[in-house]
């Protein structure tokens, strides 16, 4: 541990540009899967008409509750189907999950598909915990 400390204080420079690098690395990567955003960002976006809400989640929970107006688009089937959004290429699409497990990926992949992405925050359970409405099917 002492060898640690005396590294550290005689190359505090590159320690810090170390630091500095792995920081800017992982927030780099945070907004390549899509930025996230509140419940209440995610809402003034859907009003203004520029954004569509994507469920990630699979089919069954989908049905037992979501956003209005969302599009379930499953994780597992999200390779081979994310054709389906074609038509909203020009809106960002608002990713949804259960707890903002698979947004992150999700987004990569629409991301490297050339969509706009962000994540809602906190996924459906953020939604609920603010006592917005879900449609059930």
């Amino acid at each position: 541990m002492n060898n640690i400390l005396i590294f550290v204080t005689e190359q505090w420079l590159l320690v810090g540009t170390l630091a500095a690098l792995v920081y800017l690395y992982a927030w780099r990567e945070r907004l390549k899967n899509g930025q996230p955003i509140t419940t209440s960002e995610a809402t003034a976006l859907i009003n203004a008409g520029s954004a569509l809400f994507v469920d990630v989640r699979d089919g069954a929970e989908f049905k037992a509750g979501h956003i209005t107006g969302a599009v379930n688009l499953p994780y597992s089937k999200l390779a081979d189907q994310s054709d389906t959004l074609e038509e909203h290429r020009d809106k960002t699409l608002i990713l949804v999950d259960k707890m903002g497990q698979h947004a992150g990926s999700a987004g990569r992949q629409l991301g490297n598909k050339g969509y706009t992405v962000c994540r809602l925050s906190g996924g459906i359970s953020e939604w609920q915990n603010q006592n917005l409405p879900l449609v059930k099917k």
